[in-house]
């Protein structure tokens, strides 16, 4: 059984344990404002899970998860002075405001007689003395890991409000070797970096992969044959396709909200404008015709607008224009030059690379271009992709005088970054919707 396979048979069995376990008080105050910009984390306590090492290594990914979104500070067990031996009798509370944890996560893992996984855990208001919480899931054994990511994800609702981004996938280039043999390799891992498989063979450079909106396809462009190409990726199956017999080369490939469209440049005659391709008829439609570089383009969550990047103007400058290509207007105006747009899930924000003075930057905008911030500036940042719930950013990063690009995350506040690790160097990344 293939891994995509095993995630769909994966059975999340979301149960009621108590009347009560799903319920949130009227007098719980555990929450986190996630609107008002920079936001202090929330002290939290996640205690090991029962039974053996097991339930402490799931409990510590649920820690990890949290403390990476930047609004949780998770406890130092160390400090804890109640040892949980029943997470289904409510903690002594008093034991858990001393050392001010606000939150607490109790939870077993046991082993059931057909060899499932049933992981369950409680969410705990510790000033209000009461349970925000409490779910479990049943999962095959190798699993474990994506359940305690949909746990973290769980807690971040609860007390944020919000949808998470734990339970996600991310799509990058893999680079290895030296810098005149670089080899690059689609790879695919867990947005925590875990779980990393490589999707091609490396024989051929690729570049620029992209997440279907419905998670079993992958877009990306590829150089095999010297060509530069287009394709379509099966996530299962490992079966690939070129998106159309175009003349010119095709590159920076993108889905449509509904999955039904690619979004690409076509390079003819030294210029590139912006076309869809229909995936099931196979039409053609061309949206910009200029004699300059259009590329970069993506939808809005609606998909009825697009934004890309077009150096009509004499340098590299963010545009947007409605899904037909017409109304395209510019909408980036500040010193250097703007690239690798990305409009955000949420819709209020655009994403892009800004490079000006010698350096680049990662910054945001809105899609009419006004409240332009910059959320970091190093010597070499490129690349953003947005988490699902529209709260953080992916993006890659090479450092002065380093041998390659890495991956890095940071929130909206632009004070929570965080260097991802993976086994290789690594650049490109796209980020999944969540999990099914």
């Amino acid at each position: 059984m293939t891994k995509c396979s095993l995630i769909r048979a994966l059975m999340v069995a979301a149960g009621l344990m108590t009347a009560a376990a799903f319920t949130t008080p009227a007098n719980a105050l555990v929450e986190i404002n996630i609107n008002k910009g920079n936001v202090q984390p929330l002290p939290i306590a996640v205690t090991d899970f029962l039974q053996g090492d097991l339930g402490a290594q799931v409990s510590q990914v649920i820690a990890d998860d949290l403390q990476r979104s930047g609004l949780f500070a998770p406890i130092n067990k160390t400090a804890f002075i109640e040892k949980i031996a029943n997470p289904d009798v409510a903690p002594r509370f008093e034991d858990w405001k001393v050392i001010n944890a606000q939150a607490l996560v109790t939870g077993r893992v046991t082993k059931e007689a057909d060899g499932r996984l049933r992981a369950e855990f409680r969410l705990w208001d510790t000033f209000a003395g009461q349970q925000m919480t409490g779910q479990q899931f049943y999962t095959q054994p190798e699993n474990w890991r994506r359940v305690a990511h949909i746990i973290a994800d769980a807690i971040y609702k609860q007390i944020t409000g919000e949808d998470g981004y734990f339970d996600t996938r991310v799509v990058f280039v893999s680079e290895s070797g030296p810098k005149t043999e670089r080899k690059r390799q689609l790879a695919i891992m867990d947005q925590d970096g875990f779980n990393v498989r490589t999707l091609t063979n490396g024989s051929d450079l690729v570049l620029t992969p992209r997440f279907s909106p419905n998670q079993q396809e992958v877009t990306y462009m590829s150089f095999e044959n010297q060509q530069p190409r287009v394709y379509l990726l099966q996530l299962d199956t490992g079966q690939r396709e070129v998106v159309g017999n175009f003349p010119g080369m095709t590159f920076s490939p993108r889905f449509s909200p509904d999955g039904q469209k690619v979004i690409m440049s076509l390079q003819q005659e030294g210029n590139s404008n912006i076309y869809t391709m229909d995936l099931r008829s196979r039409t053609t439609t061309r949206l910009t015709s200029t004699a300059a570089i259009d590329t970069s383009p993506s939808y809005s969550p609606e998909g009825n607008r697009i934004v890309f990047e077009s150096d009509r103007g004499g340098k590299q400058q963010l545009y947007v224009m409605n899904s037909d290509g017409s109304g395209q207007t510019r909408i980036s105006f500040g010193d250097g030059s703007y690239s690798t747009p990305v409009w955000s899930p949420r819709g209020d924000l655009i994403a892009f690379t800004k490079q000006s003075g010698g350096k680049f930057s990662i910054g945001v905008m809105k899609p009419d271009g006004s409240g332009e911030r910059i959320l970091t500036t190093g010597f070499h940042n490129e690349g953003p992709t947005w988490a699902p719930n529209g709260r953080v950013l992916m993006f890659f990063r090479q450092a002065a005088g380093s041998g390659g690009p890495q991956l890095y995350s940071i929130d909206l506040s632009g004070y929570n970054e965080q260097a991802v690790k993976t086994p290789t160097y690594a650049s490109d990344p796209a980020w999944s919707p969540l999990l099914q």
